[in-house]
């Protein structure tokens, strides 16, 4: 099966791609946008795409896809670095880590 290889042999390598794959919840990309007063559009016009896209990566009914997403990834990873406090969830919400696994 050497067409099912993986382009990169390390195991951790491939778990960080993983991890640094994931986006943040659609409350918080909102929020870094907004704390670095930018607009939907702007965002959108950054990332090029549509403004409705953008709109509906934030209330979380779509997610981007590629090559989008790694650019809008990257747009909230240098967010999140300039403004860490919007890149917190909000503390009165629930969420699976600070449930605590209870159902």
């Amino acid at each position: 099966m050497k067409g099912c290889m993986m382009p990169n042999p390390d195991p951790l390598a491939r778990v960080d791609a993983l991890l640094d794959d994931v986006l943040p919840p659609p409350h918080v990309r909102q929020q870094l946008r907004l704390a670095a007063g930018l607009t939907q559009l702007e965002v959108a016009e950054a990332v090029g795409v549509k403004r409705l896209a953008v709109a509906r990566w934030e209330l979380g009914q779509t997610n981007p896809r590629r090559p989008h997403r790694a650019v809008y990834m990257h747009l909230l990873k240098r967010l999140a670095e300039r403004y860490p406090d919007a890149a917190e969830a909000d503390a009165g919400m629930l969420t699976p880590t600070s449930e605590g696994g209870l159902g």
